[in-house]
This record gives C-alpha cells, structure tokens and sequence, in this order.
C-alpha cells in the first residue's frame, strides 16, 4: 500500500480535516505528521491583523519544501495570499458549509441576545458585521481552536462566540449551534468551509492524485 507522510496542524480539526481527505483516496494509506505552527503557540495576536500572512501555514510549508512531508492538508481559508514557489495547490475541496455560527448560552441567537452581550470572535470582518446589525452588543476578540473558544464561553468569558459552521459540523458540535448566521448579517471569508491540499509544484504524481479531489 502506498504511504503518503501529510502534514497538518495539532488541532482535533485539523486531524478530522486529514481524515476527509483519506477518505477520498481510501487506496492510498496517510501517515499523519502533526507539526505546530506559529498561530497554533502564539494565542495572544488578534488574527484580524494576520489575514492573508502564513501564520498558520508557514511550518507546515517549510516541512513540505524540505521532503520531511508528502503533502499538507489545511483551511483552505488559512493559506497565505502568495504561497512559497516551490509550492503547488493540489486541490481545494468543496465547502462542508460557507456559513458562519453562533454559539451562545442559552441557545439564544444573535437578535435574542441582551444588550451588552459579549460576542468573541477572532476576525475584523465579523467584528464590524455583528456591530453594523447591533450596536449595543461588545465584540471581543477570542483566540485557540473550536474546543478552546467553546470552553471559553463555558467558563462565562463570553456570551456568544462565532465561528465557522463547517468546524461544528466536522467535529459533531451541531447540537451546541444557537443559529447559523444569515449571510445578510455576516459575508464569510469566500473559502469558508474548504480544504487544500498543498504538495510541492515537482511532484506532478501528487498533483495529479490529489487533483481527483478537486471540487473546484
């Protein structure tokens, strides 16, 4: 059987994400090599100041350039806007969901939520959306993966957090969504809920492999 070393994020996402892939291409056995990535330590920089940077790629990246890995998996949303040259997208899955959701005490949606709620969220463009339809609500910006900000409201940091509906529905948390967020309150990013696969551009045995995948 043939073994393919993929790179990936830490995160319980992340290793769901890979599965996702394998299960695509049930001939070819993963071994999953988990690598920690600069936005993965660093649980204090607002990410609204990091959209379009490598902070959640570029370890990955430099495993993948230097032959340690066969192929990285990530967010399609995650990867920087000018990749390294060496580098090539292999494929971009379909979206599991585009939206955005919210998790709340209470269940309660984002009209239902008492003034001065405290919203967490780690993105500008949501920020300013979730104001625009209602001023009297705080935005906070909230850092970790889906378990750490889940936890962070439990423990009553927040009274609602939002985040991408796919994340929810790859790790099973569909029971804890108080609302999926009308996309005329909230535009998420346009590669919300997809998944790329990078290898490097010399690999055309990869590209073409993963290339079936491709729901471009």
């Amino acid at each position: 059987m043939h073994v393919l070393k993929i790179g990936t994020r830490p995160s319980r996402l992340a290793l769901k994400q890979v599965r996702e892939i394998s299960k695509a291409l049930p001939s070819i056995f993963f071994k999953v090599v988990e690598i920690s990535t600069k936005g993965d330590r660093d649980k204090t920089t607002p990410l609204s100041q990091l959209e379009g940077t490598d902070f959640f790629t570029r370890e990955i990246e430099e495993a993948l350039i230097h032959g340690w890995i066969d192929a990285a998996v990530h967010s399609a949303k995650d990867i920087e806007s000018i990749a390294p040259e060496e580098l090539a997208l292999a494929a971009t899955t379909a979206s599991v969901s585009p939206y955005d959701c919210l998790v709340s005490k209470n269940g309660l949606s984002l009209r239902s939520l008492s003034s001065g709620a405290v919203i967490g969220t780690s993105s500008q463009k949501r920020r300013e959306a979730v104001l625009k339809f209602r001023k009297d609500l705080a935005v906070k910006d909230i850092r970790g993966d889906i378990d750490e900000r889940l936890a962070q409201l439990d423990r009553g940091e927040y009274d609602a957090v939002i985040v991408a509906h796919a994340a929810m529905i790859r790790l099973g948390y569909e029971a804890r969504i108080a609302e999926i967020i009308s996309l005329d309150i909230v535009q998420p990013h346009p590669l919300q809920g997809k998944l790329a696969v990078q290898v490097r551009r010399d690999r055309r045995d990869l590209i073409e492999l993963f290339g079936r995948i491709d729901g471009n």
